[in-house]
């Protein structure tokens, strides 16, 4: 979607002028939290960082939450952000958890605060964008913890914000994300009763809040397949094997595993290939193709088979071809579960800020979340927010992860408000649990 100046900055005075939800707290998130919301956000747009490299990022949130007088610690998981605001009475401890990490995405559009930013990944130097609202993640919670920080000795409860990193996953050879920083003791040190946690995406317009009851978005596993046969000329492919037509026939198979092996009627499955490399010249035969993908499932035995049948492919069809194939996974995130009691109980909360006609029944989400991990720990809520502007259909817009990603600066301040009602309203109940 390309940029227009005019239309940004209407629809930027608009989003800033929107009342606030009547509610108990209706001005905690004031017209100078809403503005800050806003310039954090398009700085961390201009100044993107990849997982487990955000050190720019975590450096100004931390620096924010200090200033705000919270319990901060830093470089958590590489350079996680986890602070404590307790609140001046007693009650529940509730988490509230956004990431940070921008892509390898090179951006398109014209945005006055587009991303120039290069960096190396898996060895090639790349463009960086945060193509999937991480951005306004970031801004989004510090303008929470701003907001509730002015009120503390108003809140029946504490607050723990997790500001994580590479969501998007770790480099190669690294650890990271949610699961590390569970290892390192961020549910040891502050055991919350609730985690919430909220994604901006182009899937829904502007002004829709989509829920989901029990399993919501998939589980994502990682896979190679190195095919290796033996290198020839390019003039005699009779003198050699070849792993690049092996691999063809590998990718062109694998597409019946979905759709002959596997019962979609229980639930979706994905299994998509992302890369493929091998050669360096026109008239080479190469010795070995690398091939990375992902698979997304909900259910442990439909990743099983799956695994089973890539696996088994692979080797086959190398085997036909007089070439190898070895296949290795990996998973990174588990399925994401929201918890019925939790959903139940805050659906009121989001429908408060939209209305219920606004709230969305989301269908399975095959996309993952490393959040996962988090409301596999404690009870957990992870709600969408939209950010596709009305009269724009969601399904002809530029997707997350694509270089064309735009976020509507609308949708920020209705994030800003459902994430302050969910947490009001359920310190506001003063009583643990669900």
């Amino acid at each position: 979607m390309k940029f227009r100046p005019g239309r940004l900055a209407a629809a930027t005075l608009a989003a800033l002028a929107i009342s606030p939800c009547v509610f108990a707290a209706e001005s905690f998130a004031t017209p100078a939290v809403r503005a800050h919301v806003i310039e954090w956000r398009r700085d961390f747009h201009q100044h993107p960082e990849l997982g487990n490299r955000e050190f720019r990022t975590s450096g100004i949130v931390a620096k924010h939450l200090r200033s705000l007088g919270l319990e901060v610690e830093e470089k958590v998981a590489h350079t996680g952000v986890v602070a404590l605001l307790r609140g001046g009475k007693p009650g529940p401890l509730v988490a509230l958890r956004e990431d940070m990490d921008a892509l390898p995405v090179t951006e398109k559009g014209d945005l006055p605060f587009k991303s120039t930013a290069t960096a190396e990944f898996r060895g090639e130097k790349v463009g960086v964008m945060h193509a999937c609202g991480h951005d306004g993640h970031t801004a989004i919670l510090m303008g929470v913890a701003e907001a509730l920080a002015a009120h503390r000795d108003e809140l029946a409860g504490s607050v723990l914000f997790v500001f994580q990193p590479a969501e998007e996953g770790a480099p190669e050879g690294e650890e990271g994300g949610a699961e590390l920083m569970l290892e390192e003791g961020l549910f040891t040190k502050h055991k919350p009763d609730v985690v919430f946690g909220m994604h901006l995406l182009s899937t829904l317009n502007t002004g829709k809040i989509g829920i989901r009851s029990g399993p919501m978005m998939a589980e994502s596993d990682w896979f190679r397949i190195v095919v290796k046969g033996r290198q020839t000329h390019g003039s005699r492919p009779w003198g050699g094997i070849d792993p690049v037509t092996t691999s063809a026939q590998i990718v062109n198979a694998m597409q019946t595993i979905v759709s002959r092996r596997t019962d979609i009627s229980r639930s979706p499955a994905v299994v998509t290939i992302g890369a493929i490399k091998g050669g360096i010249r026109y008239n080479i035969v190469p010795e070995e193709v690398e091939m990375i993908g992902t698979v997304r499932t909900f259910e442990t035995a439909t990743r099983d088979a799956v695994w089973a049948d890539i696996k088994r492919m692979s080797e086959d069809i190398a085997h036909a071809n007089g070439a190898t194939a070895t296949t290795s996974f990996v998973q990174h995130t588990t399925v994401l579960v929201n918890n019925p009691k939790l959903t139940t109980r805050m659906r009121p909360s989001l429908a408060a800020i939209v209305g219920e006609d606004n709230i969305v029944e989301l269908p399975f989400q095959t996309v993952a979340e490393d959040f996962a991990a988090l409301s596999s720990e404690v009870p957990g809520l992870y709600f969408i927010v939209g950010v596709t502007p009305p009269g724009t259909d969601p399904a002809t817009a530029a997707s997350n992860h694509s270089p064309d990603f735009f976020l509507d600066e609308a949708a920020i301040p209705i994030a800003l408000d459902a994430f302050l009602r969910v947490t009001l309203d359920y310190l506001g109940a003063g009583q643990p649990g669900t």
